[in-house]
């Protein structure tokens, strides 16, 4: 099994070749262009009106911040989109970096190279006004005894299943969108998604949607770390990892998610 690699692990000097712009050299898709994946579509806060283009929203930023610490104009830059699920299969891919709220995992990691991270995601507690006023509260007790929802491909399934240990079995989904729809039918009473996302999806998608808690990613033995994604073997991650390294040693990484993930707070602490 191959070493995930940490952000801190990385807090080193870039190369004479990296520092010079060279280190993506004959490495992409397409020479001297760097092509890089998000979802279809892509969601706020993550990319701003499904157009990682214009380089608003965090991943969009932190994509075009990453493009030029490797030596790549905005110009060179090329979005193309795929399904989270299609991406994490083995095999041929259609991009140089993936970017769409992927969670670094050992299971993950056999198949495909993640870079070192780029953004440590609360777990948020997404649910309805309607469980809140019935009295659910954010602490584990109250938890187990919701009705869960769950997407078998995301981290969400073990964090429910041994964090949380809910008196009923959860359901599970193909995918968010469905788990979504789930809770506005009341199929389900709650479910896990990264902090800005459940932001985005009790404000926008639901109209009766409810924040209950967020799980302290200090407090966690293995946090819910987002790395972008890249084809098994790929030429590329010494380089992506150097510029994260640098990224966050100069605080452009930091910078960024101030700007475009800064109104993910004020959500209580589960205890």
């Amino acid at each position: 099994m191959k070493t995930l690699i940490t952000a801190a692990a990385l807090s080193f000097a870039a190369t004479s070749a990296f520092a010079a712009g060279h280190c993506a050299a004959g490495k992409t898709l397409t020479d001297g262009t760097l092509t890089i994946a998000t979802g279809n579509p892509a969601y706020y806060p993550w990319v701003i009106d499904d157009a990682p283009e214009a380089g608003k929203g965090f991943e969009a930023a932190v994509a075009y911040a990453l493009a030029a610490e490797m030596g790549f104009d905005a110009e060179a830059v090329t979005w193309v989109r795929t399904s989270f699920d299609e991406a994490i299969q083995p095999g041929a891919k259609n991009f140089d970096l993936n970017m769409q709220q992927y969670s670094i995992t050992p299971e993950r990691d056999k198949v495909i190279d993640f870079s070192a991270p780029y953004y440590t995601a609360p777990q948020a507690v997404l649910t309805t006004t309607a469980v809140v006023e019935a009295g659910a509260m954010p602490t584990l007790d109250s938890l187990k005894t919701l009705k869960w929802g769950v997407v078998a491909s995301t981290t969400a399934l073990p964090v429910v299943m041994e964090q949380i240990q809910p008196d009923q079995s959860p359901l599970v989904y193909d995918d968010n969108a469905n788990v979504v729809e789930a809770m506005k039918a009341g199929q389900i009473d709650a479910a896990l998604f990264d902090l800005p996302s459940a932001l985005f999806t009790s404000a926008v998608l639901m109209e009766n949607g409810a924040l209950l808690g967020q799980f302290d990613p200090a407090a966690a033995e293995n946090p819910d770390q987002f790395g972008a994604l890249m084809p098994e073997g790929s030429a590329l991650k010494a380089c992506v990892d150097e510029a994260l390294a640098a990224m966050t040693e100069n605080g452009t990484l930091a910078a960024i998610e101030a700007e475009w993930l800064q109104e993910a707070t004020g959500v209580p602490l589960i205890k």
